[in-house]
């Protein structure tokens, strides 16, 4: 399926929704699908049924709409998971005005919060203290003003607002998954005492 390896953006998932009649932003799911895949691993098929729910039909309408659907979930697993530590929240672009970027990382940050609320209730004993913390402030997201004008300052705002809901997916999912990513491994692997070796 070559859609596996297309990178997906907001535009492309956005007008896979519009093809079902609905004109939600992809980015509130996207928020549910980061908190979903960090908490609990969830499968292909169970978030189908859950995109379909959302746009209210019972199956994708093509083939092709479900491997965009499908290649989404799988998009941001690897990404959660990749060393490279490059995750990024589906959001609009910079093609998007500055306030619809604004309402997109907050609906994602409500998704977010939302999947979190409902998964995670057994789970939080084990959470540091830096989760804690970050997933605190995550909530404060949810309630700012989104009707930014285009300014330079409003501009470095959002990308430091988007960069603390990308740190907090991260975070969430390197704490449910040690070892995941790899970089994570090298203190527990290693009593620091010999440094790797990087000349092969």
């Amino acid at each position: 399926m070559s859609l596996i390896d297309e990178q997906l953006d907001f535009s492309r998932v956005a007008d896979t929704f519009l093809a079902h009649g609905s004109l939600q932003s992809p980015a509130f799911l996207d928020g549910r699908l980061c908190a979903r895949l960090a908490l609990d691993d969830i499968a292909a098929d169970t978030w189908l049924e859950e995109v379909c729910a959302t746009l209210g039909v019972d199956q994708p309408k093509s083939r092709e709409d479900g491997e965009v659907l499908l290649a989404w979930r799988q998009q941001t697993l690897d990404a959660l998971a990749a060393p490279e530590l490059n995750f990024e929240p589906l959001l609009p672009d910079e093609l998007f005005s500055l306030a619809e970027r604004a309402r997109g990382l907050q609906e994602w940050t409500q998704g977010f919060l939302e999947a979190v609320a409902e998964v995670a209730s057994d789970k939080r004993d084990g959470w540091s203290a830096a989760l804690r913390e970050v997933l605190e402030d995550l909530a404060s997201l949810t309630e700012f003003d989104i009707e930014l004008d285009e300014t330079a300052e409003n501009e470095n705002d959002l990308f430091a607002l988007t960069e603390h809901a990308r740190m907090a997916a991260m975070l969430l999912y390197t704490e449910q998954h040690p070892g995941q990513p790899q970089v994570e491994r090298v203190d527990t692997e290693d009593d620091g005492s010999t440094p790797p070796d990087q000349t092969h």
